[in-house]
């Protein structure tokens, strides 16, 4: 009987650590993703190129990428 009582707490204990640590990381990629777009929009307002033009999707939301290597069904 003891021996199940261990197991059960090894799994618990185990359970919430995972769970501590994906709430760490998850934390930790809410924060970065929160400075990034802080950054890109400063960049933004410095320089006048959108974030997409910054990480070079600018041809593709002009829409002559999307034209020119059919990415879309429509061209603008």
């Amino acid at each position: 009987m003891a021996n199940s009582n261990d197991s059960w707490f090894q799994t618990t204990a185990a359970r919430e650590i995972h769970l501590e640590q994906l709430k760490q990381a998850e934390r930790f990629n809410g924060r970065a993703a929160m400075l990034g777009i802080v950054i890109g929009i400063i960049t933004e307002g410095l320089t006048g190129a959108g974030i997409a033009h910054q990480i070079g999707l600018g041809p593709l939301v002009d829409g002559y990428a999307a034209c020119r290597t059919q990415f879309l069904p429509f061209c603008f």
